[in-house]
């Protein structure tokens, strides 16, 4: 299982989903003593984004890929179903702007989540967590991840991918960090019991 977080980007100075990632991972080794877990924080960045996805995808092989940023004004967890092949002209980390509108000049317009969103979602729904369901993962790096992520599930097979965005602060009485990583680790115990078959092999991933 990989589980990736960001870095700081350009009015994000610190990333919440950098914190988070990591403390899912550890209590997810607990939880799930059958998985390994792999946290990665990736650099807000055009450039390098896509071939560290492709990286960390080759060297763990995860059955799940679950990638987590954060979204500037939201106070709920949201569940990202969709990634467009599209790039927003804003400036990342390194102060570099994308190279092109296209995030792929050959892939489809768009690339569906493939984690089993309305199950998750009526699990969070019955636990009180404040959550979302978004057909639109923005046009910034959260939504390149998701779309390289599911190309590159798509090509080798055997990978549920998500994106789950979170508030940028954790601190709020309403959705605090504890109650974020519970609900993280509801959405890996679904998309674990609803791995395809052709995956349940693979759990150790």
């Amino acid at each position: 299982m990989l589980l990736t977080g960001f870095g700081p980007f350009p009015g994000v100075p610190v990333n919440a989903s950098a914190g988070l990632v990591r403390r899912v991972a550890r209590k997810a080794r607990a939880a799930f003593p059958n998985v390994r877990a792999t946290a990665a924080i990736l650099p807000t960045e055009w450039e390098r984004v896509p071939r560290l996805i492709a990286k960390l995808h080759e060297r763990h092989r995860p059955a799940l890929a679950l990638h987590f940023g954060v979204a500037s004004g939201s106070k709920c967890i949201r569940l990202e179903t969709a990634a467009r092949n599209f790039c927003r002209g804003s400036v990342d980390a390194a102060g570099a702007l994308p190279g092109d509108e296209r995030l792929s000049a050959d892939g489809p317009p768009a690339r569906l989540s493939s984690i089993a969103v309305p199950r998750i979602a009526a699990a969070l729904a019955a636990k009180g967590y404040p959550f979302a369901i978004s057909e639109d993962a923005g046009g910034y790096l959260c939504n390149a991840v998701l779309y390289h992520s599911l190309a590159l599930a798509e090509a080798r097979g055997g990978c549920q991918v998500g994106f789950v965005h979170i508030p940028c602060d954790l601190a709020e009485p309403s959705l605090r960090v504890e109650d974020v990583t519970a609900a993280a680790l509801e959405i890996i115990k679904i998309a674990l019991e609803t791995a395809p078959a052709e995956t349940s092999g693979n759990i150790a991933g």
